[in-house]
C-alpha cells in the first residue's frame, strides 16, 4: 500500500454510498417480478381470480413482448382506487405483515402491476357492478398518464400490456423467441385450467382464430384434464388421495391424479397447487421421480397434478419475488407421505399392466403364403441372366400392386372363417375417387376460413410421403409400418385418422349422406353413460343427480340446435331427443358405436355454440375424434391380451374350518383354460375389422384427402426413419427379425 501511495502521489478513499434514484430502484424490482411475459401473464390471471371470475381470456403477440391482454368478468376496479392501481405496494389483500398467516388470496405485495408499468405500456379498461359505463386509463412508471375516462365496457376488467421491456434491451434481446414464450404462456393456462375447474380459460395468439387453449367451467376435474391435455393422457390416469391430522408431524390433505404404468411420455408433467396457488416443489418433483423409475419399467415419465391443502399458517408464501415457491412446515415429511401412497398405488397398477406382443394379422382378403413358396435365393432368376444394378432411390422392399409382397404374407396364421369382409381395394379406391372432386361448400365465410387454414398449414414433405407411402403392416396397436422410397416410418393412425375426418367434415360441409341407427338412441341416456364411464370411482353414487342435470341440460341444448346440425352435418336428433342418424365421412367405413356416448357428451360440452367459425371448428374436431380409428375397447385378443378372455370360476374356499373368514376370502377365482367363446369371437372381428379398415380405407383415403398439418411433423405422428433399406440379400429371416426389432422399439 505504501509502494502504491508513493507512485500515485495519494491514497484511494473508499467509494462514496448514495441513494439510488427511485426510478432505478423500480426498475431493478420490476425486473425480478417480471422476467419474462409468462411472468405477467401469471400474475395477471392470479388477479383476475382473486376478483371471483368465472371466465379469463388471453391474448398474446409476439410472445408476449408486443402485446399482453388479460380480460375477466370478475367484480372490477372501483373509480376512487385507479389512482393508486399501479403504484408500488398497493393492493386490497392484506393491510398488516400479520395477515401473512392467514393469507388465501394469490396477489398480496401490491407489485406486479406496478413492476409492469416501469417495463411496459400498461392500459386498463374496468367497470364495477352497478356502474352504466366503466373507465380507461393508461399507466407508465406507477403513475396515470391522464385521468380515468369513460368507455363503453363489458362487465369486469381487460388490462393490456405493451412494448414488454421497451426499456431493457439486453432482456428483449434474450427473449426473441417468442415461440417459447408463446408456449410458456399456454402450459400455464393449461395448468390454471385443469385446477380452476369453476372457471373458463382461453388462450389465442393474436391474428389466430383457433384458441390453443379453450376449457369451459365443468364440475369433473377428469373432464377438465381431457379437454387441455387430451383423451390419452385422461385415459392413463389414477385417482390418488392422501392426508394426515397429527399435529406432531404434519398437518394435510392432498388429492389429485398420477399417470398410470401404460402412460408414456418423454419428460415430466407436474402441475402442484398449494392452497390454490400454482407452485413448484423441486424436492417433491424428484421424489416422485424417482418412484416411478423404480416402480415402472424403462423409467416412464409420469403426468402428475396435485393440489395440496394446508393450514394457511404452514405456508410461508413471501419466499420468492414470482411467489413461485413457497415454504412448507414439515416438508419432508409430508413429501415422504406421499411418496409412499404414490408408490402403493402405482405397485397395484403395476400388476394388471399387459405388455403387447409384436403379431402381424393377414388381412382376410391376402392368401397366406407358406415358405415353400418363396424364393429366397437372390442368384436365382428366370432366364439366368444378371440382375441389372438398381439405383438406390428406386429401391423398394414390396410392391405395393403384389399382395404377397407385402408383411401379412409373411405369416402363418389360423383363418377366420366367421370373418366376412368384403375386400375388394379395387371397389373401395373407385368408391373414393368418386367423391374426390365433391363441391365444396363455402356460402359461409367461416367454412372458408377453415379450408385456407388447412392449406396454409399443409406440411409438404409430409404430404409427398402421404400420398406416395406403401402402407406395411400394423405395428403395434396404434403404429402402423409405412415405406416412402427407402425409408420406413411409424405412423400414428389415430391422429392421422382424427385429422382427415376433420378435413372431410369441413370439405363435405353441408353435403353428407347419413347412417341409419337400428333404434333410436337417447342422447341424455347416451351422456349419462358417458359421465358415468369417467367417473372413476364406480361405487359412488352421490353424483348422480348432479350428472342427471348435465345430462338433461345438454340433451336440451342439443334439441335447440338440432336443424343445424342435420343441414350442415348430417346428424339428426328428433323432437324427443333420440339420436337417430349420423354423417358418412368415408365410404366403407362406420365409426365404433361403443364411442357414441363419448361423441354426445363432446358435442354438449366441448362446444363453443356462440360464435359461428369456432362452433363450426369444434363440432368438425368432436366429430374427427369420433370416427378417428381409435383401438377396439375389447383387448387386442393377439398375445397376452387373450388371457382376459379366459373363464374365471368363483370357488368355495375349502379349507380347514378353524381358520376364521377374516383371515382368508370366502371365495376365491380360478382361471380355466377355456375361453369365452363369444366374446373372444367378437373381439377378433373387431380387431380384424379396424385393420382392414385402416389398410383399405384409411391409407387409400389418406392419399387422396388428407393435407397433413405442420404440427404432425413434431408432436409424434410420424417417427421417421429408424431403418435405411436396402432389399439386396433380404430374406424371410431378415424380415422378421426386422419385425422383432421394431416391437422392441416401440416398447422402449
Amino acid at each position: 500500500m505504501d509502494i502504491e501511495t508513493e507512485i500515485t502521489g495519494e491514497a484511494k478513499e473508499p467509494p462514496r454510498i448514495h441513494r439510488l434514484d427511485e426510478s432505478v430502484v423500480n426498475r431493478i424490482a420490476a425486473g425480478e417480478v417480471i422476467q419474462r411475459p409468462v411472468s405477467a401473464v401469471k400474475e395477471l390471471v392470479e388477479n383476475s381470480l382473486d376478483a371471483s371470475s368465472t371466465s379469463i381470456s388471453v391474448l398474446v403477440k409476439d410472445g408476449g413482448l408486443k402485446l399482453i391482454q388479460v380480460s375477466d368478468d370478475g367484480h372490477g376496479i372501483r373509480h376512487e382506487d385507479l389512482p393508486i392501481l399501479c403504484e408500488r405496494h398497493t393492493t386490497s389483500k392484506l393491510s398488516k405483515y400479520e395477515d401473512l398467516q392467514s393469507i388465501k388470496s394469490m396477489g398480496f405485495r401490491g407489485e406486479a402491476l406496478a413492476s409492469m408499468t416501469y417495463v411496459g405500456h400498461v392500459t386498463v379498461t374496468t367497470i364495477t357492478k352497478g356502474q352504466l359505463h366503466g373507465y380507461r386509463v393508461s399507466y407508465r412508471d406507477g403513475v396515470m398518464e391522464h385521468e380515468p375516462r369513460a368507455c363503453a365496457a363489458v362487465k369486469g376488467t381487460q388490462i393490456m400490456v405493451e412494448n414488454l421491456f421497451y426499456n431493457m434491451i439486453a432482456r428483449r434481446k434474450t427473449l426473441q423467441n417468442s415461440a417459447d414464450d408463446y408456449t410458456k404462456i399456454v402450459d400455464l393456462l393449461s395448468r390454471f385450467a385443469i385446477h380452476h375447474i369453476d372457471v373458463s380459460f382461453s388462450c389465442r395468439k393474436h391474428g389466430a382464430a383457433r384458441a390453443d387453449v379453450h376449457s369451459v367451467a365443468t364440475a369433473s376435474r377428469l373432464d377438465a384434464i381431457r379437454s387441455v391435455y387430451g383423451l390419452l393422457v385422461a385415459r392413463n390416469l389414477i385417482k390418488i388421495e392422501a392426508s394426515d391430522n397429527d399435529p406432531s408431524s404434519s398437518v394435510f390433505k392432498m388429492d389429485g391424479f398420477i399417470s398410470n404404468a401404460n402412460y408414456v411420455a418423454k419428460k415430466t408433467t407436474m402441475v402442484l397447487f398449494i392452497n390454490d396457488r400454482l407452485v413448484e416443489c423441486t424436492a417433491l418433483k424428484r421424489a416422485l421421480e424417482v418412484v416411478y423409475a423404480a416402480t415402472l419399467p424403462k423409467a416412464s415419465k409420469p403426468f402428475v397434478y396435485m393440489s395440496i391443502i394446508l393450514p394457511p399458517e404452514h405456508v410461508d408464501v413471501n419466499v420468492h419475488p414470482t411467489k413461485r415457491e413457497v415454504s412448507l412446515l414439515n416438508q419432508e415429511v409430508i413429501i415422504e407421505k406421499i411418496q409412499s401412497v404414490v408408490e402403493s398405488m402405482l405397485r397395484d397398477s403395476n400388476k394388471t399392466r399387459t405388455f403387447q406382443e409384436q403379431t402381424v394379422e393377414p388381412s382376410t382378403s391376402v392368401p397366406s403364403i407358406s415358405n415353400n413358396d418363396l424364393d429366397l435365393n437372390p442368384s436365382s432368376s428366370g432366364n439366368g441372366s444378371k440382375s441389372q444394378k438398381v439405383p438406390v432411390h428406386k429401391m423398394v422392399r414390396i410392391d405395393s400392386s403384389d399382395p404377397a409382397g407385402r408383411l401379412h404374407a409373411y405369416l402363418n396364421t389360423k383363418p377366420r372363417n366367421h370373418l366376412e369382409i368384403n375386400s375388394s381395394l379395387t371397389a373401395v379406391r373407385s368408391s373414393v375417387r368418386q367423391r374426390r372432386n365433391l363441391k365444396e361448400t363455402a356460402d359461409l365465410s367461416s367454412i372458408q376460413q377453415l379450408l385456407n387454414d388447412i392449406e396454409s398449414k399443409t406440411h409438404s414433405g409430409l404430404l409427398d410421403i402421404v400420398q406416395h407411402c406403401t402402407y406395411v403392416g400394423m405395428a403395434d396397436d396404434v403404429f402402423a409400418l409405412l415405406q416412402h422410397n427407402t425409408h420406413l416410418y411409424l405412423a400414428n393412425v389415430v391422429n392421422l385418422s382424427k385429422e382427415l375426418m376433420y378435413q372431410q367434415v369441413i370439405r363435405r360441409f353441408g353435403h353428407f349422406n347419413a347412417i341409419q341407427l337400428s333404434e333410436p338412441a337417447p342422447l341424455q341416456e347416451l351422456i349419462m353413460l358417458a359421465l358415468k364411464e369417467e367417473d372413476l370411482d364406480l361405487d359412488c353414487n352421490e353424483n348422480d343427480d348432479l350428472k342427471r342435470k348435465i345430462a338433461e341440460m345438454n340433451m336440451q341444448l342439443l334439441k335447440q340446435k338440432t336443424e343445424m346440425l342435420e343441414e350442415y352435418f348430417g346428424i339428426s336428433i328428433d323432437p324427443d331427443g333420440n339420436l337417430l342418424r349420423l354423417p358418412i365421412l368415408l365410404d366403407q367405413y362406420t365409426p365404433d358405436m361403443d364411442r357414441v356416448p363419448e361423441f354426445a357428451l363432446c358435442m354438449g360440452n366441448d362446444v363453443d355454440w356462440e360464435e359461428e367459425k369456432s362452433c363450426l371448428q369444434s363440432l368438425a374436431a368432436a366429430l374427427g375424434n369420433f370416427y378417428a380409428m381409435h383401438p377396439p375397447l375389447l383387448p387386442n385378443p393377439s398375445g397376452e391380451g387373450l388371457e382376459f378372455y379366459k373363464k374365471r370360476k368363483h370357488e368355495k374356499n375349502s379349507q380347514d374350518a378353524g381358520n376364521s373368514s377374516s383371515d382368508r376370502g370366502d371365495d376365491e377365482i380360478k382361471i380355466e383354460d377355456e375361453f369365452e367363446q363369444e366374446l373372444l369371437s367378437e373381439a377378433e372381428t373387431a380387431w380384424a375389422q379396424r385393420e382392414w379398415s385402416i389398410q383399405h380405407v384409411l391409407f387409400s383415403s389418406m392419399k387422396l384427402f388428407l393435407k397433413p398439418p405442420t404440427s404432425m411433423a413434431v408432436n409424434g405422428t410420424f417417427v421417421k426413419e429408424l431403418w435405411q433399406l436396402n432389399i439386396k440379400g433380404s430374406s424371410l429371416h431378415k424380415l422378421l427379425h426386422f419385425e422383432i426389432q421394431f416391437s422392441g422399439i416401440l416398447r422402449m
